[in-house]
């Protein structure tokens, strides 16, 4: 999978996604400065989430849990309500695009609706992230998937069998392009529920690019995903956890973030190369904490060396060790 400079493949490090999502609060200002924190901590990509309430939303569609709890269930603000607010405008798309081409971060943005895609088609965006919401839209991805652009699926909220059917569509259209994500629909969710072991179910299965969508508070999933494998890993981020709406808890402030993409990139480090061989930074060690075959006592010219007149000592500058029966 190629997104604009960066390829992605089982030897390259991970393509890390900066979730903006809808933290930019409907304001380019603040959508902007989440940019600039996504260029600071080291991100691959920012991306944001485009979509109009009405081609999303029934007005009358109840908030989730999470909602409720980040955003409260006073009848005066629905859920399609605060949609609104957290629109993008065309606008607000081009500038955004114009501001990361500028300062060399990918733009990525998931589209919610046919004409999300065509918008973001018209923006000439190099790839889409399908959110776990449209996994089981057949008619919605052979629709993505008529763009021949490479696709990342996020798969909370799924079995295997809707998956199973979302590659089917792209199997049906000879698409191979894409890449999923193992995720947790719930926001945040627990560290017991990651099951971060689905993504060698993806790669089993489907021979595929797999990465790691995370909402849960922790740590440990983008070192255990990077270990693991995974070539893609997500999260969301904010400029503040106390600003209103309904990411922001669940995100990572600058800090937080930074220190994510450092431990990935440590992780990535640590795995090396699968090739055992004796390092550069061993060399000297090698030879002082090794062991010889060393004499014990005087051994003159012609005695007919036995087990007593040797021993196995360091440093290792003489005879080695596996001659010792010779």
């Amino acid at each position: 999978m190629k997104i604009e400079n960066k390829t992605i493949d089982q030897n390259s490090p991970i393509f890390f996604i900066a979730e903006a999502g809808v933290n930019h609060n409907g304001s380019i200002d603040k959508a902007i400065e989440l940019v600039d924190i996504a260029i600071r901590s080291g991100a691959d990509a920012v991306k944001f989430q485009t979509f109009k309430a009405a081609d999303l939303n029934l007005p009358n569609a109840p908030k989730s849990d999470y909602h409720i709890e980040t955003t409260g269930n006073d009848k005066k603000q629905s859920w399609y309500d605060l949609l609104k607010t957290q629109e993008l405008t065309f606008d607000m798309h081009k500038t955004l695009i114009n501001y990361c081409k500028k300062n060399k971060i990918i733009f990525m943005s998931t589209p919610y609706d046919i004409k999300s895609i065509d918008l973001l088609m018209e923006l000439g965006v190099d790839a889409f992230k399908v959110a776990s919401t449209d996994t089981n839209n057949l008619p919605f991805l052979k629709y993505l998937v008529g763009k021949k652009k490479p696709i990342i699926l996020s798969t909370a909220m799924s079995s295997l069998e809707d998956i199973k059917e979302s590659i089917n569509v792209f199997k049906n259209e000879k698409f191979n392009n894409f890449a999923l994500l193992q995720c947790t629909g719930n926001y945040p969710s627990k560290i017991s529920d990651s099951n971060l072991r689905v993504m060698y179910t993806y790669r089993d299965e489907f021979n595929c690019i797999y990465g790691y969508s995370d909402h849960t508070l922790d740590i440990i999933n983008p070192i255990a995903a990077t270990a693991m494998g995974a070539k893609i890993f997500e999260k969301h981020f904010t400029i503040n956890k106390n600003l209103p709406g309904p990411d922001h808890r669940m995100s990572l402030n600058e800090d937080e973030l930074t220190t994510t993409i450092k431990l990935i990139r440590e992780t990535e480090l640590s795995l090396g190369s699968n090739e055992k061989k004796v390092l550069e930074s061993e060399k000297d060690n090698q030879k002082k904490l090794r062991k010889s075959i060393v004499s014990v006592s005087s051994i003159k010219k012609g005695q007919k060396i036995s087990k007593e007149l040797i021993s196995i000592k360091r440093p290792g500058l003489g005879i080695p060790p596996k001659y010792y029966n010779k």
